[in-house]
């Protein structure tokens, strides 16, 4: 599952963009939290706040935090419980290189099993220090050093089938590389 955003990654723990969300209740704009937890025949109620979702600026933002967090209750991101279950169980192939991009930045990134061999692979090639290498996945260094053998066989394994490496599409300037 590919999956991009026009903004910037939240980093773990970020929870600032809260204040940007169109549900977030004010004294001039009370939002009754409730809405968002509708029972499933509750049609008026999930079209009323899938609509203050559709004008969010943050509705991508709330809908990863959902999705990291395992938060399988209520709308999240203009979406409901059951829209987001195919999400939930797929989460671990999302491969967003924004998310690869800004890791590799040294920001602190909720990263999938895709995601974190795109990092692996990115920063093998250009020669990141296996130890950098630690830091940006908080693994151990060994651990890091594990990870660069394995990227080590897979080029090594596709140029022994005859297969280029350049059929890959990652970048070695860290640009986007979707």
């Amino acid at each position: 599952m590919h999956h991009t955003e026009s903004a910037e990654p939240r980093t773990l723990g970020d929870h600032t963009w809260h204040n940007q969300a169109a549900c977030l209740s004010t004294p001039a704009h009370p939002v009754d939290p409730e809405l968002f937890f509708p029972e499933p025949d509750e049609l008026d109620r999930i079209r009323a706040a899938k609509a203050l979702c559709a004008q969010c600026p943050v509705r991508q933002t709330c809908l990863d935090a959902a999705l990291e967090a395992g938060d399988r209750d209520g709308i999240r991101g203009g979406m409901t419980e059951e829209e987001r279950d195919p999400l939930h169980r797929n989460l671990h192939r999302r491969l967003d290189y924004a998310r690869v991009n800004a890791t590799l930045a040294g920001r602190d990134i909720h990263l999938t099993d895709a995601e974190r061999r795109a990092v692996t692979r990115a920063a093998y090639q250009a020669g990141v220090p296996a130890a950098r290498l630690a830091r940006l996945l908080k693994v151990t260094e060994e651990h890091a050093e594990k990870r660069y053998r394995q990227v080590r066989r897979e080029i090594r394994n596709r140029s022994v089938n005859g297969t280029s490496d350049q059929t890959e599409t990652y970048r070695d300037d860290f640009g986007t590389a979707a």
